[in-house]
């Protein structure tokens, strides 16, 4: 089987982030609605948060994809990350301020940050600030381009990468007490709950990506390879990373957000090892419709995760904030998945096509086109 696409783009890849794309749905459902029993002592909260360890799959997929890109110029690459930032604050104003204005966010969300019901503005202006992965992809893409540039080989990223997991646990919470400039930083290694992707440990899951771009690109795209070398490297950081862990799990996970070394090398070859089953898969099995829809929402993964996100938190003004058990979970994850497919399709992918833009091409981040 044709493991890349006349376009170049590896479907591997576009494999693992269409099936990513859509594990997020389930589990912001399971944040949103399920109840803190179903969350934290039943199999269904047990899975999801399982599942939810294949985020740095779409980071990953970044980094490869951004290096295979045909335009790679620092320039193209700030602005692309003023796009993505538009779209990251764009959707914290959906999904957070407006349902507050309109009156139906419901005051239990808002007495889950520790604050008293209603909001505020200084309360609205912190969510509005809420560090999510597009703000990581916007912060990332500042350095991305400058990183390609002199990068004279493969390993280059991959040190970097190195670095700032290994010093992430020393730096994390720094804050010099500066009013914006504070924020800044919190972007770039807070600790706290307004970011919830700081560029360290995260950053280092796209550098990654990068030096198995480059790598593929050394070895003439031979896929096969670069693949197996990924399997293979999977294995050994889970072992590494891993062994941190149970060493000292507070300081090399700590909590899934706020990563240590450890924690940061064990999810970056957890997702490895997913990526070269994804590779087994799609070299294995001929293309079926299910692997067009998953290549469809890989294409389309930025603004299905935005379109996800504001969905699932405006119908917090009808369901509730954490208000239901397994079954209801269950029955809510499909309705989010086919309402998000729903308004992709028959919303975004016609405006975007009337503007003639590419869905993904001009979205060099989370969902990176040229992969």
């Amino acid at each position: 089987m044709e493991a890349t696409t006349k376009n170049n783009r590896i479907r591997a890849i576009d494999l693992a982030r269409g099936i990513s794309v859509l594990m997020v749905i389930i589990v912001h459902t399971l944040w949103i609605y399920g109840d803190i029993r179903t969350q934290s002592e039943t199999w269904l909260g047990t899975a999801i948060h399982f599942i939810g360890k294949g985020t740095p799959m779409f980071l990953i997929a970044m980094g490869v994809s951004f290096t295979l890109s045909r335009n790679q110029s620092i320039m193209l690459s700030i602005k692309r990350a003023g796009y993505i930032f538009a779209m990251g604050y764009g959707m914290n104003f959906l999904k957070f301020i407006v349902p507050i204005l309109v009156g139906t966010m419901p005051d239990s969300f808002i007495e889950a940050y520790g604050w008293k019901a209603p909001a505020t503005l200084q309360n609205m202006i912190y969510m509005l600030g809420t560090g999510d992965i597009l703000q990581l992809a916007g912060v990332s893409l500042l350095f991305m381009g400058v990183i390609q540039k002199i990068a004279v080989n493969k390993y280059i990223p991959l040190g970097i990468a190195l670095f700032i997991a290994m010093i992430t646990k020393e730096v994390h919470g720094f804050r010099l007490g500066i009013t914006g400039v504070d924020y800044v930083l919190d972007l770039l290694w807070g600790a706290k709950w307004n970011v919830y992707f700081a560029v360290f440990p995260w950053f280092s899951f796209i550098l990654i990506g990068m030096f198995f771009g480059k790598w593929y690109q050394e070895q003439e795209r031979q896929l096969p390879f670069i693949f197996k070398k990924m399997g293979i490297a999977g294995v050994l950081l889970m072992c590494i990373g891993g062994g941190a862990c149970y060493y000292n799990f507070e300081y090399h996970f700590g909590d899934y957000f706020h990563l240590g070394p450890g924690g940061t090398l064990y999810l970056a070859g957890f997702n490895l090892v997913l990526l070269w089953l994804a590779y087994m898969v799609v070299s294995r099995v001929k293309e079926n419709p299910v692997f067009r829809f998953l290549y469809y929402c890989s294409k389309r993964v930025t603004t299905l995760y935005v379109i996800q996100w504001v969905l699932i938190c405006w119908g917090m003004g009808v369901l509730g904030y954490q208000q239901f058990s397994s079954i209801g979970v269950l029955l809510l994850i499909p309705f989010y998945m086919l309402l998000t497919l729903a308004v992709q399709k028959w919303a975004i992918d016609p405006l975007l096509s009337r503007k003639k833009i590419p869905t993904q091409q001009s979205e060099n981040s989370i969902v990176v086109s040229k992969s």
